[in-house]
């Protein structure tokens, strides 16, 4: 008999958890459970909590130890190599779930850094400033914590019913003594080189926001062919156009001009014709009509440096305008540059698209922080906490994985939400019928057996006092070949 839809969806997520639980070093059973109470936490407001949930089968502290004990190397000397093992033994069993595409032809991803705010931490070693949001006018957007940076595959938009899905592949904390260009570069050799889905002949293109325009990070990535790389352009950047060839009657001295004319993102008098123009139209959910206008210039430059020769990189400059019906301008125009030797493979809107899509990382986070706890987890060891950010993603990865197959429950005022209805399945209903799912698939967990009670610590067994780490402040910004900043 041919196998349903149905039966597909649930033997595969049932083949990635068996493969969960086989790469776990240890605690299997306790870091099980811990996942399926996490992916279908509904009421915990702190980790703790969680073991209050049904599919959390143990006590509160098996619940600490499996976090501990989640990517626990066996020896301390080869602590980085067994880390990295692990990193990519999740990326081929997370392979499996990445859909291919079918109606564009490149697979996109999105790169991102998100804080986890720690200021009173003062046990919690390699804390420094980070940028973070403040909704208080005049507030200066700081505060004291870790960094993260996640990598994430972005599938087409109609696999996912327009809903803003995105697949974290990866999620590094970001060193103090480090910055997210290196270690978002690092994320990347390691997602295309070991994850299976990925050929080395398949276009990809990349989203990152404006950090990720400097001359460091688009240089390291013109090494590889296939890849595009689509990020935004501050509005007071200034770019320059490729100089024009002149025939030399003669021989003349000095060395040849790298850069052309001068193009100020914010004078528009020095902006020169336009390559190309696309012009469309868009319907909003609410029903409003807006005009969408893209200006292209090609063969752009930058300027570089003797590390970053970038006079031998042209790239794409790309104008995005939203008006209304009447002409109006709705929003700030805005910039991308598209770099990569594949660049003409794709039309403007193709670009502008798949940059758009990388909010739906931002879609993600919120989730994460709100739902998964990714930023509720309070511990002095920088390790455990690297250790839960990888279960909270995990757990997302998991409900990615169980969407088919879930039965709506909309609350009692979700009057829009139809009990059939599939073409609205956000994360949260994932997660609000999780339980379900897993009391009919099963786990490979087994059930805990009693074992009486601990002895406890000894008496007399004084513990010493952690030691209290400065916050670290970056200095001045050396001009060097790991930070210049373009």
């Amino acid at each position: 008999m041919p196998i349903t839809p149905c039966e597909a969806q649930i033997s595969q997520l049932q083949q990635f958890r068996q493969q969960l639980y086989e790469l776990f070093p240890y605690s299997h059973d306790s870091l099980m459970d811990l996942l399926d109470a996490l992916s279908g936490n509904t009421t915990a407001a702190s980790p703790v909590e969680l073991c209050e949930h049904p599919l959390f089968r143990r006590g509160y502290s098996a619940l600490y130890k499996a976090i501990v004990q989640f990517c626990k190397p066996g020896k301390p000397e080869s602590a980085w190599e067994e880390k990295k093992l692990f990193q990519q033994s999740l990326l081929k069993a997370i392979a499996p779930l990445i859909p291919a595409p079918t109606e564009r032809k490149f697979h996109l991803f999105g790169l991102d850094t998100t804080p986890i705010p720690r200021p009173f931490a003062k046990t919690l070693e390699d804390r420094a400033y980070i940028h973070q949001p403040n909704i208080i006018k005049g507030n200066k957007p700081i505060n004291i914590g870790h960094l993260y940076s996640l990598f994430s595959f972005l599938p087409e938009r109609h696999q996912t019913p327009h809903i803003p899905w995105s697949i974290p592949l990866s999620g590094q904390r970001v060193p103090a003594d480090s910055n997210p260009v290196a270690v978002g570069l690092e994320q990347i050799d390691t997602v295309l080189d070991y994850c299976p889905i990925f050929p080395h002949n398949q276009l990809s293109v990349l989203a990152a926001d404006s950090y990720y325009s400097q001359r460091q990070f688009l240089n390291a990535l013109l090494s590889k062919p296939n890849a595009v790389i689509v990020t935004r352009a501050r509005s007071n950047r200034v770019f320059y156009r490729q100089p024009e060839l002149v025939e030399a009657v003669t021989v003349q001295r000095g060395h040849r001009r790298w850069y052309g004319e001068r193009f100020d993102l914010k004078d528009e008098a020095t902006w020169h014709s336009t390559d190309e123009i696309v012009e469309t139209s868009f319907t909003t959910r609410r029903g409003r009509n807006l005009h969408l206008t893209i200006t292209c210039w090609h063969q752009m430059l930058m300027r570089g440096t003797k590390e970053y020769p970038m006079h031998q990189h042209p790239f794409t400059l790309l104008r995005v305008q939203v008006t209304d019906e009447t002409g109006k301008r709705l929003w700030c125009p805005m910039w991308l540059i598209v770099m990569g030797q594949r660049r003409h493979e794709l039309t403007p809107l193709d670009l502008t698209h798949a940059y758009r899509q990388r909010f739906d990382m931002e879609h993600m986070l919120r989730f994460g922080k709100q739902r998964l706890l990714m930023g509720s987890f309070q511990t002095p060891d920088v390790e455990h906490e690297e250790n839960w950010m990888q279960l909270t993603l995990l757990a997302y990865v998991q409900l990615w994985a169980a969407r088919e197959l879930v039965d709506n429950l909309p609350r009692p005022w979700e009057k829009y939400y139809h009990s059939k209805n599939h073409n609205s399945i956000t994360p949260s209903r994932v997660q609000r019928d999780f339980y379900r799912i897993i009391r009919q698939i099963g786990t490979p967990a087994v059930s805990p057996k009693p074992r009486g009670f601990s002895t406890g610590r000894i008496p007399g067994n004084l513990r010493e006092k952690r030691k209290r780490h400065p916050v670290i402040k970056k200095g001045k910004k050396i001009k060097s070949s790991t930070q210049t900043v373009a």
